[in-house]
Parts: structure tokens; sequence; C-alpha cells
């Protein structure tokens, strides 16, 4: 069996390379590439019998379709989000598609709890002051959590994780879900508009669906409590930028912790630090004091790493046997 790994970085290789070692893997041939798979790169799988993507690749129907001329039967993606993908293309011509439905779901909580202290008690603020050795609390004001209602939207694993997260900070916890978790016995579900109208800090963590996109919204954001805190580690299209925008110039948020944007694709887990953007959502966010940004990485530990490395192999390899896996989405 051979596969084609698109956009592999050094860290991809670290944790990836370890699990090819084992034996069971010895039947598996890899090849890893820098470029992502996009309509324009999908040729270059020709030969392979699979290919790996991750969150920020183009796998939509044209690029599906080149792949099928190319002879790939099966996408492993290396990540539990699926939305680019064009499942039901692949379907039509037969292609398998497998990913990775739970990693670390720990990892992204902590990451999304972590921008959300960051955002709150301005810590991106207070460590450029002191490097250049301004000690003034000016503009570092923040708010304690203790006592104060989280909301969670979404309770699948990485929310739940964020909902003990919160309960640990002494916040009363709301959430919204189509899907209740029984196992979260502390949490008090409530319809989604309740849960704007309540929660002091809210935080996404459902999938980028026709009914999610831009959920939260003009419409939404008015029904918000006034110093409301948002933090977003799920979608980016989950959240209207010209409407967020818009809420944050009319002081309706108290701070904006984001790890995903509508505009990522083209630029995230790429240094373009050297290039002039010509249009950039990002730098439009960035210009407020009150939002902290970073670059998708909430999944982005050694646990998950590892973690993420060992499914994709293991879903290559139920392939390779002819069995259908357990992380397979059709």
């Amino acid at each position: 069996m051979k596969i084609l790994f698109f956009g592999t970085k050094s860290y991809d290789k670290t944790y990836l390379l370890p699990c090819l070692e084992e034996e069971k893997y010895s039947g598996i041939d890899v090849k890893f590439i820098e470029a992502e798979l996009t309509p324009n790169t999908a040729a270059l799988a020709k030969g392979y019998d699979a290919v790996c993507a991750f969150v920020n690749m183009d796998v939509g129907t044209q690029t599906v379709e080149i792949l099928n001329e190319c002879g790939v039967k099966l996408i492993l993606m290396r990540c539990a989000g699926y939305n680019n993908v064009d499942l039901e293309t692949a379907k039509k011509y037969g292609i398998r598609v497998a990913h990775v439905p739970g990693y670390s779901p720990e990892s992204v909580a902590e990451h999304a709890m972590a921008l959300a202290l960051t955002a709150n008690r301005h810590l991106h603020k207070a460590y450029i002051k002191v490097r250049e050795n301004n000690y003034s609390l000016n503009g570092l004001l923040g708010v304690s959590f203790y006592g104060r209602t989280a909301g969670i939207v979404g309770t699948g694993r990485i929310g739940a994780a964020m909902a003990r997260i919160c309960q640990g900070f002494g916040m009363k916890v709301i959430a919204y879900d189509m899907y209740p978790n029984k196992n979260l016995d502390f949490v008090e579900y409530v319809k989604l508009e309740e849960l704007f109208e309540r929660s002091d800090l809210i935080s996404l963590h459902c999938p980028l669906t026709p009914e999610t996109h831009h959920m939260i919204n003009i419409d939404t954001i008015g029904q918000m409590k006034d110093g409301v805190i948002l933090v977003n580690t799920s979608r980016g299209g989950l959240i209207k930028t010209d409407d967020l925008v818009r809420g944050i110039r009319e002081n309706k948020f108290f701070a904006v912790g984001l790890d995903v944007y509508e505009e990522e694709n083209g630029s995230v887990y790429e240094d373009l630090s050297e290039e002039i953007m010509p249009h950039s959502t990002v730098a439009r966010l960035l210009s407020f004091p009150n939002v902290v940004v970073t670059s998708h990485q909430g999944f982005f530990t050694e646990e998950a790493m590892q973690a993420i490395s060992e499914t994709t192999m293991e879903n290559a390899l139920c392939f390779a046997k002819g069995e259908k896996g357990p992380n397979e989405l059709i």
C-alpha cells in the first residue's frame, strides 16, 4: 500500500516516522511532501492507493475527482474535522474516507481556556509591556471567572472537557447541544438563545455544518450580554467575521480569543512574516487590544500529535487488510 502525505511539516514526521517503524506497518510505503492537497496538486497522487490530508486543505469536489482519476481509493484525514471533504463525491467514486475523531480533547479545551484567560487578563499585552520595562497596570484590568456563567456550545469530547475545566474554575456551566451529554451531570442544558443571553464566557465546540455556519452573527451577538467573552477553537466559519468586528467596535465584547478564523486556509501553518498581505481579516482583528488570535494550534500537544499519528496509521492498516475501520466516514 502506498500513501502520499500532503502538507507534511517537520513535526508531523517526528511523530509519524516512529509509527512506521512498527512491524505491522511494514507493508505500507509512505512519502511525505510539503505541498498541500488542492485541485492543483491532487495529480501528484497518481500511483498511490491513498492520500493523507489535514484540516486546512481543499478536498472538495474537484480534488476528489482528480484523486479518483489517479486511482486513489482512500482519503486519510489526520484530524477530526472533515467539513473540507466532499463526502458525496467520494462516495460516488467508491473512495473511502477516514478521520481521527478523538486524539486529545483536553488539549483543545485547555487551549480554549488559555485563550479565554489571556484575552481576559490581557496577558499578551502585559508580556510586551514588561519586556519594555513598563510595569504599569493601565489597560490590564480583567474579570474573575469564579462565580460567573460559562456557556458551552457543543458538548462532544472537547466541549465536555471545556465544561469540566470551567467547573474547576468555580463557574456555573450551561450548554447547548442537540444531543446532551449524559455524563455532564453538573451542566444545565438550555436553548441556544438562552445560552447567549446568560453567559459571561461563550466557548464554541460544535462542528461546522450548513446549520451552524455563521451562527455567531449580528443578531446572535445582539442577544449576548454586554461585556461577554467569546472563544472559538472549533471552526472559523461558525463566526461571521464582519459582524464580529462590528460587535467589537461597539464594545459588546470584553474579550475575544480565536484559534480559528474564516481566512485561515491560505495562511495557517505557513510563515508569511515577510509578506505584505493585501487584505487580512486577522490584521483587522489584531488591531483590537482585547482580541487574541492563535494559529489553529489548539490540538498541538505531544499527546495529540502521537494519537493523531497512531490513529491515522491504524486507519490505513484497516484499509490495507480489506477491513472497514471504526473511524471511516463512508
